[in-house]
């Protein structure tokens, strides 16, 4: 179905190939989701961004950064209904923009305003209206109620599945941040090793707090995840917790460092290991991740299966007594993590494509050695494989 629904948008005009400079973008997000929409007969959809509920969509969806409620109806458009109206007025781009004041704050009433709005309660038949999988059962039940002549939907695989799908695929318009993204994530990287050279950054708070304070300065919204920074007596863990403390970083043994930054809403994702004075032992887990990073590379390409890459890693740390802990790499767009999900899981069928930016990040961790990761984040283009960032592993 997503294929046909592919080539219809394809083939609806001539001029779609080259559709994003002459038309808005947020329009042709719209045009993608109200085809797959149309073909299964969706008359309503609905989106929620909330505390209880993230969904970086609505953001993909109209520029909107905050809270909302984003209804989109096939045939008359769309509305936003956003907790800041100011906000969304100098941000967002909708047909229509209504405060949720105005729905009484709750996502019942917007739901069947929202209905009315497009003419769905004068529609024959039950027209189907589609919320978000997050939503909790009561909540669903509440909406099937307040809205009898409707068939309410909620599912995983529907077409919120199909925005996923679509943000995975960068357009154009995202290409060109990342590629920004990845200038200020290097900028911040080469200042990063030569201020701990230089024994200005000595402890992990150091080194985070300079990582927020530096994506300020450098026109990000900030870190796009809290930073990472584990010394020599910490690094032994996936995600060191808590994140970051006073102790010393980069000192003797093998320290880690995992950030990103946030630019225009999209993350960026690298982890810098530091070693000083390494032991031979710690030495061989150093020259196993880098082997691990150059070999899972070599495996990424249009239309590979996800799961190669990782069954290479697997297979190369087994044949030394190693396990990768966790996966190989992941997708990245307005969340840190998003599909693709690298990993060598059973029922991982996801494969890459042209458009997607991801990482790559194998590591080990050892209780006595302490931990090793290079993660770096990579964009499938049309002439093939290009690793944006420049993080690599540190020895001093």
């Amino acid at each position: 179905m997503i294929l046909f629904i592919e080539e219809l948008y394809l083939k609806k005009n001539a001029h779609y190939a080259i559709l994003d400079s002459v038309m808005n973008i947020y329009e042709t997000r719209w045009e993608k989701l109200c085809l797959s929409m149309k073909a299964e007969n969706i008359s309503l959809l609905m989106f929620e961004d909330k505390e209880c509920r993230r969904d970086s969509s609505i953001r993909h969806l109209t520029g909107h950064p905050s809270d909302a409620l984003f209804f989109l109806n096939p045939e008359k458009g769309n509305l936003l209904a956003p907790w800041d109206v100011n906000l969304a007025n100098q941000l967002a781009h909708a047909d229509a923009i209504i405060p949720y004041n105005e729905f009484g704050r709750e996502p019942v009433k917007a739901l069947v305003k929202s209905a009315s709005y497009f003419g769905l309660d004068g529609l024959w038949g039950r027209p189907r209206v589609e919320v978000p999988p997050s939503t909790p059962y009561p909540l669903f039940l509440q909406y099937a109620a307040a809205l009898p002549n409707c068939e309410i939907i909620c599912r995983n695989k529907g077409i919120h599945a199909r925005e996923s799908a679509l943000r995975a695929v960068k357009d154009e318009s995202e290409i060109r941040i990342y590629r920004r993204l990845a200038e200020l994530t290097n900028e911040l990287l080469d200042s990063i090793e030569t201020n701990v050279r230089d024994g200005v950054l000595e402890t992990e708070a150091d080194v985070a707090l300079f990582i927020e304070a530096q994506a300020r300065k450098r026109g990000c919204e900030g870190s796009s995840f809290e930073t990472l920074a584990a010394g020599s007596e910490r690094s032994f863990g996936i995600h060191a917790f808590p994140s970051y403390t006073d102790a010393l970083f980069a000192g003797k043994g093998l320290s880690i460092l995992d950030f990103g930054l946030k630019y225009q809403g999209y993350a960026s994702d690298v982890t810098m290991t530091f070693a000083r004075d390494a032991s031979s032992e710690q030495k061989e887990l150093l020259d196993l991740v880098e082997s691990a990073y150059n070999l899972a590379l070599s495996h990424v390409r249009d239309y590979a299966s996800v799961r190669d890459a990782a069954a290479a890693v697997d297979g190369l740390f087994a044949s030394v007594g190693r396990i990768l802990p966790h996966g190989l790499g992941h997708g990245l767009g307005l969340d840190v993590h998003e599909e693709p999900f690298i990993n060598s899981r059973v029922d991982n069928y996801e494969i890459l494509k042209t458009g997607m930016v991801f990482t790559i990040e194998p590591g080990l961790y050892d209780p006595r050695l302490g931990g090793c990761r290079l993660e770096n984040d990579v964009i499938l283009g049309p002439d093939g494989t290009e690793v944006l960032t420049k993080s690599r592993i540190v020895i001093l």
